[in-house]
């Protein structure tokens, strides 16, 4: 039996049993996993982990644990530099791109209001999701744990939060998306990204009053969808000035 000693820091601390958040613990295992193995298995899923220490050292995760061994793991830090150290956490991707799991369809949209390119679908399967976040490079949010701890995934997040608005502050604070986000870019129920329209080319494809009130227009390739600057904009509009606040105090 190998026996370690084991401690988790930050949002890592949620996928742990209440007893063992924010202090070190020992645990015991058969033989010597692999670093990832061994994470994964005590419930943090591989996506959110950036470093990993044995006895001090950044190991990766294929690393192989043994007896006696003091693991030390931590999440994606903004403000520590972990250059110096080995990152089992993927580098960051230039352009964040999405792909949300079937529970997240709110969060698509909120998503593709900031202006990501987001993917979602009611019927997407687990293995089609693991798939296309690796070949796309798109990042993984669910709240399937299982889900996350594929390996095929490289970059994912897992929401703690269930109101959608909550969610898309999370996310913007762990991808640092502020200075990325284009607001009212893409349209949000097809992902297509909106193109200016002028009056004359919408005419007969919006109603009467809002062609009479309003000269700058936006539509869709995808769908053929029309967007103007109406009380909808304003609500979104409250949103995302909300959300860049948080960029000077976070």
């Amino acid at each position: 039996m190998t026996q370690l000693q084991v401690r988790f820091y930050g949002p890592l601390n949620d996928f742990l049993a209440p007893e063992r958040r924010g202090v070190e613990f020992t645990h015991s295992v058969q033989g010597a996993p692999s670093v990832k193995d061994l994470i994964e298995s005590l419930g943090p899923p591989h996506p959110e982990v950036d470093v990993v220490l044995v006895d001090g050292e950044a190991v990766d995760f294929s690393h192989r644990v043994e007896h006696g061994q003091r693991l030390a793991v931590y999440p994606a830090f903004s403000s520590i530099d972990v250059t110096p150290l080995v990152r089992v956490g993927p580098p960051a991707l230039p352009e964040p791109r999405f792909l949300l799991d079937v529970g997240l369809g709110r969060l698509a949209g909120l998503l593709r209001m900031l202006g990501f390119d987001t993917l979602w679908r009611n019927d997407y399967a687990d293995d089609v999701l693991a798939r296309v976040s690796h070949d796309e490079q798109r990042i993984l949010l669910t709240r399937d744990i299982g889900l996350l701890k594929r390996s095929e995934v490289l970059h994912g997040y897992f929401p703690r939060e269930t109101d959608p608005s909550q969610q898309l502050i999370e996310v913007v604070r762990r991808f640092q998306l502020t200075a990325h986000m284009r607001p009212f870019s893409r349209c949000i129920p097809c992902n297509g990204a909106l193109s200016a329209a002028s009056p004359e080319e919408v005419q007969g494809r919006v109603p009467e009053r809002v062609q009479a009130t309003f000269t700058r227009f936006q539509q869709c390739p995808e769908c053929k969808r029309v967007f103007w600057a109406g009380s909808h904009h304003e609500r979104m509009q409250v949103i995302i000035d909300k959300l860049r606040e948080l960029e000077q105090h976070p």
